[in-house]
């Protein structure tokens, strides 16, 4: 995280005595990063942390990718996924590779433990619903359209309040999507979702003001945060590849207070700013946070491109170095035949891709465009899993097989495809 934060109570220094009302010593745990020359917090718990027993093996949680020696676009339709175990357990792991995996979750019920990923950094976007994440830094409300952002380490219970039928996707079934919807990206190369670098100072870790968003619209864990309880709590920890269970004899959110760097927080994505241009500008403008050979992007609505001559949707490009994968949450999706609120599309580095025949004519004269997406863009190949390939449509890589359109052609080619092309994805 850039910038420093405190909740509850803690002492004057770090690493004095802080006492319990019963003259018992608080019990300091320092939570750092990189060997400690990264982001860092101290909390204070009631109870030593270490107090825990249990080391039950739950499962193993190694994804298997297929199709590795295949290379072709993919477009992933995820609407009609239906509900599945909590949100951790319910998460499908779609794509992947050594650094990143993009999963997507359609819980079924509430989680009944807590859960810490002792691999990696975790980021939620909430595509449907709302709820609150219960963490050791205290509690984080969440509603759609939020990414969460939980670091490595955390202490968590993710709790869905129940889905309104007016705020469920129109045709879904209160069975087939009760709690919500979302996206999760996981870091597998133990790196942490930072925000762009070219966005912070080097000085102070503050974001600059060509920033697309700052600190203003970070929401911080807020009270409740203690829990004071004896007992016997499942915490189940994910590292090496498995999930293990353990017991605390108390109450796993047991933190009085905490201050430092590292911690977890909610950014709505109706908060990001968009970079606008005289002529189109490239995908970057629209990174909102990295990690180690990835990034994420959200490209919100915007007004386009200004110049008179301008074409708004993007150049066909290359991104030889890249994978590029968009989660598609709203809007007008006519650039993309078939693409539906909730598809994914992959276009993997080295195969040319742009609009679809048609749209850089339809998109001539266009102001503003009002689609909302998730990308992410990798560094290494990212591969499919098996539960991919059951929601793949083999026909998307055909839907490019036509030349450009002459300009009396566009309005016919639009009719066809059920109207005309607004949108700009990339």
């Amino acid at each position: 995280m850039p910038y420093y934060m405190k909740l509850g109570e803690i002492p004057r220094k770090r690493h004095i005595q802080f006492r319990r009302p019963d003259g018992a010593l608080y019990s300091e745990e320092v939570f750092g990063t990189e060997g400690f020359d990264g982001p860092t917090s101290t909390l204070y718990h009631i109870h030593p942390p270490t107090q825990v027993s249990g080391w039950e093996k739950l499962y193993a949680t190694k994804t298997e990718f297929v199709d590795r020696d295949v290379m072709r676009m993919m477009h992933l339709k995820t609407q009609p996924m239906t509900a599945e175990g909590d949100p951790i357990t319910g998460v499908k792991v779609i794509l992947g590779n050594e650094d990143v995996e993009m999963g997507v979750g359609v819980p079924a019920e509430q989680m009944g433990y807590h859960y810490k990923n002792g691999q990696g950094d975790e980021c939620y976007f909430i595509h449907f619903g709302s709820g609150t994440v219960h963490t050791m830094f205290g509690t984080l409300r969440f509603h759609k359209k939020d990414y969460i952002v939980i670091p490595k380490g955390t202490i968590y219970r993710i709790v869905f309040d129940a889905l309104r039928d007016e705020d469920r996707p129109v045709g879904v079934a209160r069975e087939q999507m009760p709690l919500g919807k979302f996206v999760r990206f996981e870091t597998m190369n133990t790196s942490h979702f930072m925000p762009p670098r070219r966005y912070v100072s080097n000085k102070t870790s503050q974001f600059l003001e060509h920033a697309p968003y700052c600190e203003r619209d970070l929401r911080v864990p807020e009270l409740p945060m203690t829990m004071d309880e004896k007992g016997e709590f499942e915490v189940r920890i994910k590292a090496r590849d498995t999930v293990h269970r353990y017991t605390y004899p108390y109450h796993p959110l047991d933190v009085v207070g905490w201050d430092g760097c590292y911690y977890p927080y909610c950014f709505n994505v109706d908060e990001f700013a968009p970079i606008v241009g005289q002529l189109h500008m490239p995908p970057p403008i629209h990174q909102t946070f990295e990690g180690h050979n990835f990034v994420i992007c959200s490209f919100c609505p915007r007004m386009l491109d200004f110049h008179p001559e301008a074409i708004p949707v993007p150049y066909n490009h290359s991104n030889i170095d890249s994978d590029e994968v968009l989660y598609y949450v709203e809007g007008n999706y006519k650039a993309r035949r078939g693409i539906e609120s909730g598809s994914v599309s992959l276009h993997p580095q080295g195969i040319p891709h742009g609009p679809h025949p048609g749209t850089v004519e339809a998109s001539l004269g266009k102001k503003e465009t009002n689609e909302l997406a998730v990308m992410c863009d990798t560094f290494r190949p990212l591969y499919p899993t098996k539960f991919a390939l059951g929601l793949d449509d083999p026909h998307y890589p055909e839907s490019w097989r036509q030349d450009h359109f002459a300009p009396g052609e566009v309005r016919r080619a639009a009719e066809q495809d059920g109207g005309g092309v607004t949108n700009t994805w990339d």
